[in-house]
């Protein structure tokens, strides 16, 4: 049992006693955690992103990277603000590296009229390149594979997110779930799917 410091509220003296519990492998404990803190991580994120649905994934990432490593929290300082703390960096991370993908996608070097010669300027869009096409394939080939080996229900759930690419109220729709249900277990599904993918023979990669 976890020694919980008097000078904290008593919201997160709760908190404590769900992640002794979560620690000790609780999965409603888990459940309690990401109902108290996903709408303000949501609407915090929402902010510095403005994208609803980027603040949606980066929701289920913050509670994945807390969740994964919350044997390292410490009662130093509220649950809360490690949570948030996390989110935030995490989604720092995230709008570092789009900005770096911007830069490397559009922008190219300059032709003699000092005008920007991105690849899209240089390389017509009805012309796509015939390698590129064939990884792309390929990519799609290996994450179908790994898909495959999912339980059934992750398995749909993977193919309406990010393959009919369906919102998150269009998948609760679709599969009679509560919203909450769905973006839960989209995150198990994606975490499994990472796991699979992590381990792959070096030739499947």
């Amino acid at each position: 049992m976890v020694m919980i410091p008097e000078n904290l509220s008593e919201k997160a003296k709760y908190d404590l006693v769900l992640v002794d519990k979560a620690i000790k492998g609780d999965q409603k404990a888990y459940a309690e955690l990401m109902d108290r803190y996903r709408d303000a991580i949501y609407y915090m994120l929402l902010k510095m992103v403005n994208n609803k649905s980027d603040a949606e994934d980066l929701t289920l990432e913050a509670f994945g990277k807390a969740f994964k490593n919350i044997h390292q929290y410490t009662p130093n300082y509220a649950f809360s603000t490690w949570l948030f703390k996390i989110a935030s960096n995490n989604c720092i991370d995230f709008i570092r590296k789009r900005k770096a993908n911007l830069i490397s996608i559009d922008q190219g070097p300059e032709d003699a009229e000092g005008n920007s010669m991105s690849p899209s300027s240089i390389i017509p869009a009805s012309t796509p390149d015939p390698e590129e096409n064939l990884i792309k394939e390929q990519n799609i080939r290996l994450i179908q594979e790994v898909v495959s080996k999912l339980k059934p229900r992750y398995r749909k759930l993977i193919e309406l997110r990010y393959f009919k690419e369906y919102s998150y109220e269009e998948i609760a729709e679709e599969l009679d779930l509560p919203l909450g249900t769905v973006k839960a277990q989209l995150f198990r599904a994606r975490e499994l799917l990472s796991n699979i993918l992590s381990n792959l023979p070096p030739h499947h990669k």
